[in-house]
């Protein structure tokens, strides 16, 4: 998949005591993204389960600690930054909807994440792309 430009860039760093928890999102996203696409949308689907939805704050500061741990750099590309943020926000408590579409001019795949409809940290406007999984909170 494509990764595009994100828009909530961030310069900051996380203190040393923080980092575990994204770089563990981030490990463990490198694992999945591994994984046919449906037995991703499987493994999502599982862990999702007992989490809150989040909302914009909470999946915002996922997505910026996820960007923290590697600094200088968007965090990762689109598929494994939008699972690790995920996995990143379950592990908080909360869980946002994972989305993963395409567009066709010029032809694009992407994944990102939603909390009421509207994309956490993305420049691309998300609803160019036709959505072809979602995994919502539960």
């Amino acid at each position: 998949m494509s990764s595009l430009p994100a828009a909530a860039t961030t310069d900051r760093s996380l203190p040393l005591h923080r980092r575990a928890l994204p770089l563990l999102a981030l490990v463990l996203a490198l694992l999945a993204v591994r994984l046919r696409p449906v037995r991703l949308r499987r493994l999502l689907e599982f862990v999702r389960r007992g989490a809150d939805p989040a909302n914009a704050e909470e999946a915002l500061a996922a997505w910026r600690d996820v960007a923290a741990v590697r600094p200088g750099r968007a965090p990762a590309g689109g598929l494994r930054r939008s699972v690790a943020v995920a996995l990143l926000c379950r592990a908080r408590g909360v869980w946002p909807t994972w989305c993963t579409g395409v567009r066709t001019d010029p032809f694009a795949a992407h994944s990102w994440l939603e909390v009421d409809g509207h994309p956490v940290g993305e420049a691309d406007a998300a609803d160019r792309y036709r959505r072809l999984v979602t995994v919502p909170p539960l």
